[in-house]
Order: structure tokens, then C-alpha cells, then sequence
């Protein structure tokens, strides 16, 4: 049974810091690249971030770019997104998604991603 699991989320005020955590079981996590997205009310899911299964390439959304930072640790199975200087505009429901690949070609798109995480929230205070 495939999972991914986020931990980290909460509430923290503007300009503050939080580190999420996607722990996946179930596939062999190296050979996945893995995604971040978020979902705040009454919007449409936005592409956060993606990293490639070796962390050689990442790529982020112009909206977090120079804020957010994405890595991994294969030998914990874990994906992270360090989140600084932090918007009340970033606030929303952030999902982890896995998508098989080993490839250079890194998905934005969620169509393209295999799994899902459950979610967890981040609400930024102003």
C-alpha cells in the first residue's frame, strides 16, 4: 500500500518559517520525483515545487522561488519544503505527490503524478 504522509504544517505569523515533511512507504521511493502543491480556499491546486529523484534538478513556481527550498533524503524516504519568509498568501492546504521517474523530465502538472498525500495546512498570520 503506497502512502505519503506531510507533517509540519501549522500557524505561524508572516515572515516567520516552517518546514514540511513528506514521508512515503509503499514504492521505492529514489526512483520518484516528487512534487509540492497547495490548495488554498476557493482556488484552484498551484504547482509549488518539484524535485527529481536524485536532486539534481528542482524547480519551484515563480510565487516561492528564492523563499521555499526543496530537498530529499533518500535513505528516509522523505521529501521536505523549507518554507522562509512566509505571506499570509501562502496560506493554504500543501500535498506531497509522487510520480515514477527517472528521467531529467520533472512534472508541474498535478495530471501527471502517480500519488497523493493527504495534506496538511499552513495558515500564515498577517
Amino acid at each position: 500500500q503506497v502512502q505519503l504522509v506531510e507533517s509540519g504544517g501549522g500557524l505561524v505569523q508572516a515572515g516567520g518559517s516552517l518546514r514540511l515533511s513528506c514521508t512515503v512507504s509503499g514504492v521505492s521511493f529514489p526512483w520518484y520525483n516528487m512534487g509540492w502543491f497547495r490548495q488554498a480556499p476557493g482556488k484552484e491546486r498551484e504547482f509549488v515545487g518539484v524535485i527529481n529523484w536524485n536532486g539534481g534538478v528542482i524547480y519551484y513556481a515563480d510565487s516561492v522561488k528564492g523563499r521555499f527550498t526543496i530537498s530529499r533524503d533518500n535513505a528516509k524516504n522523505t521529501v521536505y519544503l523549507q518554507m522562509n519568509s512566509l505571506e499570509p498568501e501562502d496560506t493554504a492546504v500543501y500535498y506531497c505527490a509522487g510520480k515514477l521517474s527517472r528521467g531529467s523530465y520533472v512534472p508541474q502538472l498535478g495530471s501527471e503524478y502517480n500519488y497523493w498525500g493527504q495534506g496538511t495546512q499552513v495558515t500564515v498570520s498577517s
